[in-house]
């Protein structure tokens, strides 16, 4: 058995791009650098708000390896490992070893249909194989679900795969995942990879979280971690609340990760454009997400309110910042929707 030693929160770190669309590692690098300071627990290259599917496999390799040299041991790194097949995985898994990485998260098969049969041979296979821990990614919206049951006899059997990071949004599933693996494998690894069941998942013993938020304020992320492991759960409970605000912007605000990409350049960083062409209905507006971003930093102390303010709401509702704008992007989605017959 391995020993439990992934913890925290991780960004799974957006790459900037320079003029031509290549990857910009100067830029790539400040931004590690930039997270490390704010108190970031691990960094997570290769993974789904990095568009990982938008880099060719060697571009994945030039990723990691740039984060794994500019982290220098000062955090974790876990690297996307999330390959097609078998063979390209445990390629890239022995390349992230040799680079020095804690481990690689392996998503479940994606593309073809597969039985939980199928889910279970694909990553016993990589478990059999891989020189490096591994970590489970469920995330059914895009790949395999991965079952409760094959996670427990996964757990079970192979010591090399030392946890899950779970962005189903399911948190019973989670939970009694947490209940049930737990007693197998006291050593396992539980991650949580949304935002909006966070201090939950942390209250009742998840491990700490993948999440997109942390990329763009790292403090306030940070800030929920340290009090939910203080037990300051009131505390807590507010900035829990401020990040429903946050990640409903950047979900709505554009075609995921559009919105993260922008938010990221407003924390101070160049990261170009994407490589996913966007049409003039999918434009997303910089100010009204600037304003959401600078109220979360200024609730809690980190930069001074917008000019004009931020609304405020009282008890245990969500403080909410610019809550017009955020309404009227989710109005803006629904009808297009509705336009499209779904």
């Amino acid at each position: 058995m391995s020993t439990k030693k992934l913890s925290g929160i991780f960004t799974p770190n957006m790459v900037p791009l320079d003029d031509r669309g290549r990857i910009n590692e100067p830029e790539l690098r400040r931004i590690v650098d930039w997270l490390i300071a704010k108190g970031i627990s691990g960094l997570y290259p290769n993974g789904s708000t990095g568009e990982f599917t938008r880099f060719s496999f060697e571009e994945r390799k030039q990723i990691v390896r740039i984060v794994a040299e500019q982290t220098a041991g000062r955090a974790y790194v876990l690297a996307g490992a999330a390959e097609a097949n078998v063979g390209l995985t445990l390629e890239a898994a022995s390349y992230y070893h040799s680079l020095g990485v804690d481990a690689v998260a392996i998503v479940a098969p994606f593309y073809y249909k597969l039985s939980q049969d199928g889910v279970y041979a694909y990553f016993a296979e990589i478990a059999r194989e891989s020189p490096i821990d591994l970590t489970l990614y469920n995330i059914p919206q895009y790949a395999n679900p991965i079952g409760l049951d094959i996670i427990r006899r996964l757990a079970a059997e192979y010591p090399r795969i030392i946890g899950i990071k779970d962005s189903s949004r399911d948190l019973p599933y989670f939970l009694n995942l947490m209940h049930e693996v737990t007693p197998l494998r006291p050593d396992f690894v539980f991650m949580t990879g949304c935002e909006e069941m966070v201090l939950p998942s942390l209250m009742m013993g998840a491990d700490g979280g993948t999440l997109a938020t942390s990329g763009v304020v790292p403090e306030v992320v940070m800030k929920l971690y340290h009090l939910a492991r203080a037990g300051r759960f009131d505390e807590a409970r507010a900035i829990q609340y401020k990040l429903l605000d946050l990640i409903k912007l950047l979900i709505f605000g554009a075609d995921f990760p559009e919105a993260v990409r922008l938010a990221v350049g407003l924390r101070g960083f160049r990261m170009g454009v994407g490589r996913q062409p966007l049409s003039a209905n999918q434009k997303f507006s910089l100010e009204e997400v600037g304003r959401v971003i600078q109220c979360t930093l200024s609730e809690f102390g980190f930069v001074n309110e917008p000019p004009g303010g931020c609304a405020r709401t009282t008890g245990n509702a969500s403080t909410n910042c610019d809550a017009a704008a955020i309404e009227r992007i989710v109005t803006e989605v629904v009808q297009q929707l509705k336009s499209r017959g779904l």
